[in-house]
């Protein structure tokens, strides 16, 4: 309903933002160039007179002032608005066309939108673990299971530092840096960063250092943490049958992945109240951005809350 009230909504727009941002040009090659539609040429006028008051307000005087930053903050603005997926996909088709437009005529010399994505993302990101559903998760491993040491040591760290499933298993011994609470991983492209870890996982950590690896061990290690039944290094499917088996124990009915993990680890720490930068240095994400898209799991939380909690929800 939300969307529906936001594309029905006329932006009204200023004329001192319309003029330095060539809308009236730009309506023009959409209906003399493009040979679009009359409900096409609207809806793009919209999404363009849409972002511009964004830009603007943000210090934009101009389109050249228009960043790839700004876009990208632009489309997680529609987001919060409420905007539908298809929305959201034809705002960013409006963002290349307008500077599809402003490149042919010379008024700018680069494409911000060049790099533009619609946020696929949003909606393919697996489901989140609430904290009793990782809790039960993290108990599944019992005692009367010959491995459950191994298992318990994988999982608390794969959830307690946000690893993604290769840093899993590629994470060495001297790699758990035990007095100072840390763990140091190898992540994309060998970039290493460091990952504090807390009292759970630690003590799983040396529980099973301590109690199985070395039975476990037929000099075929190679020094890496985790192995399987023979010895060696845990492969990628390994991985994903422990998990797949403690899920069922565990009685978790959702589609849980190892990167399910990872995920409920970033959303749990912005729950919580975490700095995204800190969050995305601990996730070892290059780009802010990419973190970004945790905020968004996070505000949808926060409505789920809200809805559920506020008497006017």
């Amino acid at each position: 309903m939300a969307d529906t009230q936001q594309e029905d909504q006329r932006i009204l727009i200023d004329p001192a933002i319309a003029r330095p941002f060539l809308l009236e040009r730009f309506s023009d090659f959409l209906a003399l160039e493009q040979g679009a539609s009359p409900r096409t040429s609207e809806a793009y006028r919209r999404d363009v007179a849409r972002l511009t008051t964004y830009v603007a307000a943000k210090g934009a005087v101009g389109p050249s002032d228009i960043s790839s930053r700004m876009l990208r903050e632009f489309v997680y603005h529609l987001k919060d608005l409420g905007l539908a997926p298809a929305s959201i996909r034809r705002n960013v088709s409006s963002v290349h066309t307008y500077f599809r437009f402003l490149l042919g005529d010379g008024h700018v010399v680069r494409d911000p939108s060049e790099r533009l994505e619609t946020p696929k993302r949003w909606r393919s990101l697996p489901d989140v673990l609430t904290v009793d559903e990782v809790n039960r998760l993290l108990a599944a491993p019992s005692l009367d299971e010959p491995l459950a040491f191994r298992d318990r040591a994988l999982l608390e760290l794969a959830y307690g530092a946000g690893l993604r499933v290769s840093e899993w298993i590629t994470l060495s011994i001297r790699d758990v840096l035990f007095e100072e609470g840390l763990v140091r991983v190898f992540g994309k492209g060998s970039k290493e960063r460091l990952v504090p870890i807390g009292r759970s996982a630690i003590g799983a950590v040396a529980i099973y250092l301590r109690e199985l690896r070395p039975r476990l061990e037929r000099g075929e290690g190679k020094g890496i943490l985790i192995l399987n039944a023979r010895g060696r290094p845990l492969t990628r499917m390994g991985a994903w049958k422990i998990l797949r088996h403690h899920v069922e124990k565990a009685q978790i009915t959702k589609h849980v992945s190892p990167h399910t993990l990872r995920h409920s680890f970033a959303t749990h720490l912005l729950e919580g109240g975490a700095d995204l930068r800190a969050v995305q240095e601990m996730l070892g994400h290059a780009d802010i951005s990419t973190t970004q898209i945790y905020t968004h799991v996070d505000r949808e939380y926060l409505r789920a809350v809200h809805k559920q909690f506020h008497p006017r929800g």
